[in-house]
């Protein structure tokens, strides 16, 4: 049986004294949704995650990560892939920090590592209606990035759908503005920038009467984390691992 121990990897650490602009030029340029904080001995001490990195909008500024750090998701190396993902589940985090006895990092599993292998030998069941999360807030390609950014940091959320004259023609997410580098500047000197370059325009989709399992085929084939759901034209969904997780035989 597969283990976390088979799927650890090196995880980006930091230490709470360490500015959150360094967190967020790692979170930019990595595959990490989570950057782990430890003290000194690299005991865990939790993490910050994309949404974090998004407060502080200076590109240089001496502001440390201590005031963000949360509780982490933590996993043995003997856990089952399936405890380690119900584990993210409950944190809705897409990583878990691997720990000895003594809270000492040994380094950390992501989802999108996790995922694949847990859909391949476990049974799906339900509609993706059935899972998908309805409440789902929507943006324009006309909003400012300052309005879709405080939404981020606000909401929870952490991707809008973006909805022009009814119709789905993008998604916009953390990432998304992490990644665009110039969008922080953007954003700090209140420039009136929209969403709609930065924007993901080319977005998998999926019917609310599709399986779940199809889905979960969908999130892998086209490595995404999130599917938005189509009626029709109409968005009445948002779909993600976490949601598929949950339909778990």
């Amino acid at each position: 049986m597969k283990t976390a121990q088979d799927f650890i990897v090196e995880i980006p650490v930091l230490k709470k004294s360490d500015q959150i602009t360094r967190a967020r030029q790692i979170l930019r340029d990595g595959r990490f949704r989570e950057v782990y904080i430890t003290d000194g001995k690299k005991t865990l001490l939790g993490y910050i995650d994309l949404t974090d990195g998004l407060r502080v909008t200076a590109t240089k500024s001496n502001v440390t990560v201590e005031g963000f750090v949360r509780d982490a998701p933590t996993a043995n190396p003997e856990d089952s892939i399936e405890q380690v993902a119900k584990t993210m589940r409950s944190f809705h985090t897409d990583s878990a920090a691997v720990v000895d006895p003594t809270r000492h990092i040994r380094g950390g599993v992501l989802l999108s590592d996790l995922f694949p292998v847990i859909i391949s030998r476990n049974e799906l069941h339900g509609t993706v209606a059935s899972r998908m999360n309805q409440n789902v807030v929507a943006a324009n390609p006309a909003d400012e990035l300052q309005k879709i950014q405080s939404l981020i940091i606000g909401s929870g959320f952490t991707a809008f759908p973006v909805i022009n004259r009814k119709r789905l023609v993008g998604i916009i997410s953390r990432r998304d503005l992490i990644r665009t580098r110039w969008a922080q500047s953007a954003v700090a000197h209140h420039a009136h920038t929209t969403i709609e370059d930065v924007m993901t325009h080319d977005v998998v989709t999926i019917a609310p009467d599709e399986p779940v399992r199809y889905a979960a085929e969908q999130l892998v084939k086209h490595d995404v984390s999130r599917l938005p759901v189509l009626e029709g034209d109409t968005l009445v969904g948002i779909v993600d691992r976490h949601d598929i997780l949950a339909a778990l035989a």
